[in-house]
């Protein structure tokens, strides 16, 4: 179809006709202040009308967002990196309302800008609007510096159906843990310096497979001084489980597992030392992940990725806070029988995923809050498990798949126990080092363990050797 150039007089008659609903791409960016919060802010006000008390009627529809991609500024260079990204709308604005909504909202969000191409806290840029050309004193679509930005370019073929061209410019995407601290160290998947982060396992359930029991969701005095000493041993994130999820293990009500997790939430959270750390709650129940996040939770850790519980993807899209999709078949009970790949366990866990973040797009999650997970052990068998370990980069370069952040699981798993000969889960920690080590090089951006303190000398060294 060949674009369509649109006039003055089809803008005056565009108001004439019954709206109809137009596809549009529109730049997100900023390099001042809490940049992620500045973004968040400016998709809300988009789909609540422009008013960020969300008063208006909703005329623009968020479909997907780009990842986030964190650059140096291009043309005024002293100045502080800035957050790019892109969203793909549907709205029934024509292109000069659509601007005039953008450039409200960059006003209610205070922006004022002082020079050029100079630092904002939020900048808002129409692309793309369907297939047309617009050209007047106030609008120009496409854009007109559009193919010179690398910052725009990728993370427009993020969300559009073809691939751009693209250059070899330093930029890596970016995912916040936190939505309590912008301190807290982002991960930056492409950056090839970055620090592996540590996920520390507090199980508060009786039977979990390697420490059920260890940690009573009464006894917050001991989960504090737990949660401390992982801190103290290089922990960034903090997983919270009420809920076991070993094969065969029984289902606990939602008030039970809320009863588990809420007081080991709330006890962390008061920690000087956990200021800036993220916890997550591992849970595939929406009213669960829901009353943990108000409660101080960060992230939503989904062994499901949503397919659980049909309320999840659009409980975690209203929350606005970060979810880790887990690749699994199945529920815990039932996934053993599920374990057969025969287009191969790589490419098929990564459609399968690719389906997850769909959904969850769909749903409202944002790109950049999405950090994926292979499911090491869940609906695998030992060699998949090792196919994995061994071709994590594959995944990690998958089509649809190449910004998203990995959190890789291998701690105590029977499947190391087998290698390793080790019955007891508790003492399989050499062959947890081994295969923690293994995710590392492979480009795990988040590895989930048991023995922090062990496995953070363990993430050191490994990152010493391949994140150079």
């Amino acid at each position: 179809m060949a674009p369509v150039t649109f006039t003055q007089s089809f803008v005056r008659r565009f108001h004439d006709g019954p709206r109809e609903k137009h596809r549009a791409f529109v730049a997100l960016g900023s390099n001042l202040g809490d940049r992620v919060r500045w973004i968040e802010e400016a998709c809300n006000a988009m789909e609540s009308g422009g008013d960020l008390k969300g008063e208006m009627g909703r005329d623009i529809r968020i479909l997907r967002t780009s990842s986030l991609w964190q650059t140096s500024a291009m043309y005024v260079l002293d100045q502080g990196d800035f957050l790019n990204g892109v969203c793909e709308i549907e709205t029934l604005l024509s292109p000069i309302e659509l601007l005039d909504r953008l450039q409200a909202i960059e006003n209610q969000l205070g922006r004022v800008k002082l020079i050029d191409k100079g630092p904002r806290n939020i900048d808002l840029d129409i692309l793309l609007y369907d297939q047309t050309v617009f050209l007047n004193e106030r609008l120009q679509i496409p854009h007109k510096l559009m193919l010179e930005r690398e910052f725009v370019l990728r993370p427009l073929s993020d969300t559009a159906l073809t691939q751009l061209p693209l250059g070899d410019a330093p930029m890596t995407s970016y995912t916040p843990l936190s939505l309590h601290s912008h301190q807290l160290p982002p991960i930056t998947p492409q950056h090839t310096h970055r620090k592996t982060h540590i996920m520390s396992i507090l199980n508060v359930t009786p039977d979990s497979f390697s420490d059920g029991g260890l940690h009573s969701p009464h006894d917050t005095l001991h989960l504090s001084k737990t949660a401390a000493a992982h801190i103290a041993s290089g922990a960034t994130l903090l997983d919270i489980g009420g809920q076991s999820t070993r094969p065969g293990a029984p289902q606990v009500s939602s008030k039970e597992e809320l009863a588990r997790v809420l007081p080991a939430i709330r006890a962390i959270r008061a920690l000087p030392s956990a200021a800036n750390i993220a916890i997550s709650v591992d849970t595939y129940r929406a009213d669960v992940a829901e009353e943990a996040v108000r409660a101080g939770a960060d992230i939503v850790n989904d062994v499901s990725a949503g397919a659980m519980d049909p309320d999840m993807l659009a409980t975690v899209a209203r929350l606005g806070c970060t979810v880790c999709l887990m690749h699994m078949r199945g529920t815990p009970a039932t996934m053993n029988n599920h374990a057969s790949y025969p287009l191969g366990v790589v490419p098929t866990v990564a459609e399968e995923l690719l389906e997850r973040v769909r959904a969850a797009e769909a749903a409202g999650i944002r790109r950049w809050r999405i950090i994926l997970d292979p499911g090491i052990g869940f609906a695998k068998t030992q060699e998949h498990n090792l196919e994995l370990l061994r071709n994590l980069e594959q995944l990690r370069k998958y089509p649809g798949l190449e910004a998203f952040p990995w959190l890789v699981g291998t701690s105590r798993k029977a499947f190391v126990g087998r290698i390793t000969g080790v019955t007891e889960a508790r003492e399989r920690t050499w062959g947890t080092a081994a295969a923690v080590s293994a995710a590392v090089a492979g480009g795990a951006d988040i590895v989930r363990v048991h023995d922090v303190d062990e496995m953070g000398k363990v993430v050191a060294m490994a990152d010493a050797v391949w994140r150079v």
